[in-house]
C-alpha cells in the first residue's frame, strides 16, 4: 500500500527548511530525520511519530493512536502511529509533528 503523499506534503510544509533536516523513502513510506535522528514519518496513511519512553503512556492514551510494532510484531517503546481521524485539524497534525521533531532534536546526532 503506498504512503500518503497528501500527509506528507503537510509534514514537509510544516517542517520547511529547517537545519539538519533530511526527507527519505524508507519501510514503504517516508521519514523525516533530523540529524541521523528519526522524528516522524508516513506509513501507510498512518503518522508516525517518535515520542520517547517518557511521553509513550501519555501519547497511545490519546485518540486513534497506537503502538508501531515492528515486522516482528513488537511495539516499538517511544514510536506512535497515529491515524488519520487524529489529524483532522492542521493544529493536531502540527502538534503530532513537533512532538516528534523537538525529541529528535533532543538526541546526540548521529554520523
Amino acid at each position: 500500500m503506498p504512503y500518503n503523499l497528501n500527509l506528507a506534503q503537510h509534514i514537509q510544509n510544516i517542517l520547511g527548511d529547517r537545519p539538519g533536516l533530511v526527507e527519505k523513502k524508507m519501510f514503504g513510506g517516508v521519514g523525516f530525520i533530523l540529524n541521523g535522528n528519526m522524528a516522524c514519518g508516513v506509513l501507510g496513511s498512518d503518522l508516525i511519530v517518535r515520542v520517547g519512553t517518557d511521553q509513550y503512556s501519555a501519547a497511545l492514551s490519546r485518540a486513534y493512536v497506537k503502538p508501531f510494532l515492528t515486522p516482528a510484531v513488537k511495539p516499538m517503546s517511544g514510536w506512535v502511529l497515529v491515524a488519520m481521524q487524529g489529524l483532522e485539524t492542521d493544529q493536531e497534525l502540527r502538534q503530532w509533528v513537533e512532538q516528534g521533531y523537538q525529541f529528535a532534536q533532543s538526541l546526540l546526532e548521529k554520523k
